[in-house]
């Protein structure tokens, strides 16, 4: 996950990240700074940087081509996409603590 940009700076300041699913498609989340990052980050600070987002994985499978899949729920987290999603297939990849 990629914090992109700075959006708004209301305490405690909020940021744009995003990330791509298994099938390619770019997913936008804006939240808190805390909830991407322990760094302090701000209108002046140097973009991208890394980020994570809490998630509950929902179930792990291997599709037709073998990559290793998961399904995650931020939803639990109070977190969702800019078009209102909480769920994604990612790579298993992309997700720590399995």
């Amino acid at each position: 996950m990629r914090i992109v940009r700075f959006v708004d700076d209301a305490q405690p300041g909020f940021v744009a990240c995003e990330f791509e699913d298994a099938d390619g498609r770019l997913h936008t989340l804006i939240d808190k700074v805390p909830i991407f990052t322990d760094v302090m980050l701000d209108a002046t600070s140097v973009y991208p940087q890394n980020g994570s987002a809490c998630c509950k994985v929902l179930n792990r499978w291997k599709d037709l081509g073998a990559r290793e899949l998961v399904r995650v729920s931020a939803e639990p987290y109070g977190i969702e996409s800019t078009e209102g999603l909480s769920e994604f297939v990612v790579l298993s990849s992309q997700v720590s603590g399995l």
